[in-house]
């Protein structure tokens, strides 16, 4: 159990970063018209009997922006890799040209980018409720320390308080990041 305010503060701050870490993750597996590198960082392709994300067997780059080239390592992972990204839920349909599998980014129909804003607005929603998740936790946490005498009642009010502020920080971090993506998605 954390003992001291700066403590739980700290804790606080660290457990709302990993919430907006984990947004950042989840938009990035949201496609929007242009191609990015990190596209394909959640594929996994079979691996001498493992299962490994795309960028661990292969260099991703942009051909443009709207095509990526993905180059194993290993000649026999061509087709391995070409499979791998076709029955992603991605969505896309990668071709292989000698050794480097291209994938064209299709282009968005108007449907799909409504839908695609649908997640990104879930996934925010998600976050912030992870967000108040934490601050909710070091309430309580707050509110036990001084019961038990260990902090005096304006002690409580002023870490309530900065709690507070620190989840309205990342409230706004994460409304930043939602409304940069969805702005991304809408775009043609």
């Amino acid at each position: 159990m954390t003992t001291s305010v700066a403590d739980l503060k700290r804790e606080a701050e660290q457990r709302m970063n990993k919430a907006v870490e984990a947004l950042r993750e989840a938009f990035a597996k949201v496609r929007t018209g242009r191609a990015h590198t990190g596209l394909l960082d959640h594929v996994l392709v079979e691996y001498y009997g493992a299962e490994v994300p795309i960028p661990q067997v292969a260099n991703v780059t942009l051909l443009d922006a709207r095509t990526l080239a993905v180059q194993p390592w290993e000649k026999g992972m061509v087709a391995k890799i070409e499979k791998a990204i076709r029955e992603s839920d991605l969505g896309l349909n990668p071709a292989t040209v000698g050794d480097v599998v291209r994938v064209p980014m299709p282009p968005l129909t108007e449907e799909r980018r409504r839908e695609l804003v649908k997640v990104v607005r879930q996934e925010a929603e998600q976050a912030r409720v992870a967000v108040r998740n934490v601050r909710r936790e070091a309430n309580q946490t707050l509110k036990e320390l001084q019961k038990k005498k260990l902090i005096t009642e304006d002690e409580l009010r002023r870490a309530e308080e900065e709690v507070q502020r620190l989840t309205d920080r990342f409230v706004k971090i994460i409304d930043e990041i939602t409304e940069k993506k969805e702005h991304d998605l809408l775009q043609i």
